[in-house]
Parts: C-alpha cells; structure tokens; sequence
C-alpha cells in the first residue's frame, strides 16, 4: 500500500472515530421520556415516602434519566428556622398553613427550573400531598406546563413499621436537635395526628379514577396500580414493586487475580493464577468466620468466577448477565496492544469511557441495561455474595453508592477485597475487606489525573470501615 493509500486509510479511520465521538450521548431509558414527568409522592410523615423518592431518584438516575427530589420539608426548614413543635402542622394554623403553601409554590417552581433549563426530565416532589386543595394545585401547574404526573401513595397502618421509622430516621431529622428518643416520638406522633384530620386517600374508584398513580401498602405487601401513561411510569411501577424494606447485606467482590490479568489483558475466559487460587480459598474462611450461613452466591458464567465460587463448598448460581464488559475487538489484548492497533479507539476510550463502545463489543452504558435485573434481584433478596468482575462491580456498586456516568468506570474496585453493602436508611453503610492476598493492580486512572478525586469511595458515610482479614 502506498503512502498516499495509508494517509487516507487513517484518515478515514479517524474520520470514522471522530463521527462515533458526536453521535448523541443519551441513554436508552432516556429516549423512552418524551415529556418531563413530575412524581407526586403522597402519605401521612413517615410512611417511607422520602425513601421511596430517594431510592427511585438513585435508580432512575442510574439507568440514564436525569431525576432530582424536591424535599419539601428542606424548604419549609429554610422559611422556619427554629421548629417548635406539632402546632405549626395543625390545620387550623392559619399563619404557618399559609407558609406551607408558599413553600410549595416556591418548590414547584424550582421542579419547572430543573425540566426546562436544567436538563432534568423527571422531578419528585416528596411531600405529604395529603389532601384534594394541594393535589389539584399540582395538578393545574403540571397542566399548565405540559409535564406528565404520576402519583406515589404510601399507605401504612402497621404501628410498628411506623414506630420503626420515626426512631430510624426522624430522631436525627434537623426538627430535633436535642435527639430526645421519647420527646421526638411523643410530638413526631403528634404531627401525625395533625395531619390525619385532612388526609383524603387517592379514590381509584371515583375522584381520582383519571389520575395515574401507584398505592403501595404497608412497605409494599399489597400495591394498587391505576392508569400507567407510559413506559417510564411502567418502570417506575416495577421498581417500586421490587424495593424491600429488610434487613440484608451483599457483598461484592471480583474473582480471583487470573492468568489474563498476570498478563495484562482484558476480558477474555482464563483460568485462576495461583494467587488467584489463594484468595478463593481465603473467600471460604471469610465466609465462614463471618458466619455467612444464609448466603446465595452469583457468578458469571466466566471460569474465574466460577473456579473461585467452587472452592466455597456451597450451592452457587450462574448469571450470563454477569459476564464482563464485552471488549469487542480488543478482547484478550493488553492496552498497549490496543493503543498500537487500535490508537483512534484507545484515544477515543480515553475521551469518554461511560458511553465509548468497543468495536463489536459493550459499552459501560450498555452494561448497566444488561445488570437492571441483577439489581431488580439485589433489591428482593436476603444475604447475597456477587463474585463478578471488575466493570460489573463497578457499575453494581454505582448504583448502591448514586454515582454518577463519569465517575463510574473509575471506581476503584481491587481484586482480593470484598465489600459488603448494608442499605441504611437514606443510604448504604460500606465495609471493606481486604483478603492478604497479593495481586495485580489492574486499575486504570482517569487520564487528567486532576479529575480522578471523588472517583471511589470519598466520603465517610460510604466507607465506614476498612479490614485487613
């Protein structure tokens, strides 16, 4: 080939990249919105409704669509400094009712700020909504602005699911910042009662049979569903019917160092290196000193996972859906191989490693669509050991931490380690188990080394622990 024939074959070569660089980055979930939509959460306080939006918002965000929670409670404590007591929230409180609807204007208006110049395509607004007067009003600025609205009614009537919860989580809310178990529990119950004289309930019988809307009961034992508009408000009435409130840890590791990774090459089906070996038997004494009777275990269909989850001496279960990121082209090379070969696509990687799809291969946007129903499984079971790989765990721990698309792929997921994620109330308490296992350190960092803090685990509230074991 002559030199003029190679110029122009790179050019097209790059041509080619640069054209993949400009197609429209936008997430699969995302293309399903074609209005914004306004979640109306609705329920008597502590009926879980700020979980809920919490947990729905990590989600949604998660599979692609921007979501943000509008917390009214935040902005009637910026109008009311100094909380008191009950009596701001009895009804017949002329002054502070007027307060109230103000701050629910003023909130309404920020959710119009955040879908017409912000970005955002789905707003919660986590309040009590409790009666007819404050959902109309929503409903006329969700007319006037051509949103789509969906309802979210938390309905409990278990005293100590309730009990439960105000200790759980109002006991450090800022209305309390003596922290006084007794006292918090005494007016929190109050308040209750306050807003029990003008609650109205959804009617999907006759007053609001139009409206669209999901009622869960009792932390989800029973759910009533009513006129689901779309395919966003289907997903939002699958997750919602798959979170549960228990007590349950996961614990998520890779397999053991293997061959590929002695060698520097990704993806790939190798088997274990001798180190590799050492740590899965050094898994079996973890769970066995931790007592980890009750444990599932999941594996790729990789033999490295696989041969570490073998040496367990317990029943496992094989998930395709946790294979590694599919490398494409570029599987079973190291990166220096790529960046000799392939050198437009390793740059191109570089530039934007979320949404770069390896020729014939994956893309971490692609792998967090292939890991919904992994996540959908992690919400519903008890006790759970993921033994997977490290895009995967990156993007299970993603979602568990609200990590956003840039941060993702550089989490920093080191081989012989366990996590163990335990949900908390608004969050999930991280513990990090370090197995003595020497192994390489396949990590790769993000280019600018400037924009690489706050990748992994930054925050006192993830890591609450680490052990060497």
């Amino acid at each position: 080939m002559s030199s003029t024939d190679n110029g122009s074959a790179i050019s097209a070569e790059a041509k080619k990249a640069e054209m993949r660089m400009n197609e429209k980055k936008c997430s699969w979930a995302s293309y399903m919105t074609n209005s914004p939509t306004v979640i109306v959460m609705i329920g008597l306080p502590a009926r879980g409704k700020t979980y809920m939006s919490k947990k729905l918002t990590r989600y949604l965000n998660w599979i692609g669509v921007p979501t943000k929670v509008f917390n009214l409670g935040v902005y009637r404590r910026e109008a009311v400094r100094a909380y008191k007591s009950y009596d701001f929230f009895r009804h017949d409180n002329e002054e502070a009712m007027k307060i109230r609807k103000q701050c629910a204007l003023v909130a309404l208006q920020d959710v119009k700020a955040y879908l017409l110049a912000e970005g955002g395509q789905i707003a919660v607004f986590d309040a009590t909504n409790t009666t007819r007067e404050r959902r109309d009003l929503i409903l006329a600025f969700v007319k006037e602005n051509a949103y789509k609205v969906f309802f979210v009614e938390s309905v409990c009537d278990d005293p100590q699911v309730i009990a439960a919860n105000i200790l759980e989580v109002k006991v450090s809310s800022p209305d309390y910042p003596e922290r006084h178990r007794e006292r918090v529990m005494g007016d929190f119950l109050k308040r209750i009662e306050c807003y029990k004289v003008t609650y109205q309930p959804l009617d999907p019988d006759d007053y609001d049979k139009d409206l669209s809307f999901i009622k869960v009961m009792n932390v989800g034992r029973r759910f009533l569903v009513n006129r689901v508009q779309d395919y966003i408000q289907s997903k939002i009435v699958y997750y919602l019917m798959n979170i549960h409130v228990h007590s349950h840890s996961i614990y998520l590791c890779r397999h053991g160092e293997s061959d590929h990774n002695v060698e520097g090459r990704i993806g790939g089906d190798a088997e274990l290196s001798p180190g590799g070996k050492q740590f899965a038997r050094a898994l079996r004494e973890f769970v066995e000193e931790h007592d980890l009777s009750d444990l599932k275990v999941w594996t790729s269909q990789l033999r490295r996972t696989i041969q570490t989850a073998e040496e367990l001496g317990v029943p496992y279960e094989q998930w395709k859906i946790l294979n590694e990121i599919d490398a494409g082209v570029c599987e079973e090379m190291t990166y220096e191989m790529i960046q000799n070969s392939f050198p437009e696509e390793f740059a191109l990687r570089d530039q934007d490693k979320y949404h770069y799809r390896y020729p014939g291969g994956e893309s971490y946007q692609d792998l967090v669509q292939r890991l919904e129903p992994v996540i959908m499984e992690l919400e519903r079971q008890g006790n759970v050991l993921v033994i997977c790989h490290q895009a995967v765990m990156r993007c299970l721990l993603a979602y568990f931490l609200d990590k956003s698309a840039e941060d993702l792929p550089y989490m920093k997921c080191p081989l012989h380690t366990i996590l163990k994620l335990t949900p908390v109330a608004y969050g999930c308490k991280v513990e990090m188990f370090y197995l003595n296992v020497e192994a390489v350190n396949t990590h790769r960092d993000r280019p600018l080394e400037s924009l690489c803090e706050g990748s992994d685990f930054d925050s006192s509230e993830e890591t609450s622990s680490c052990v060497r074991f």
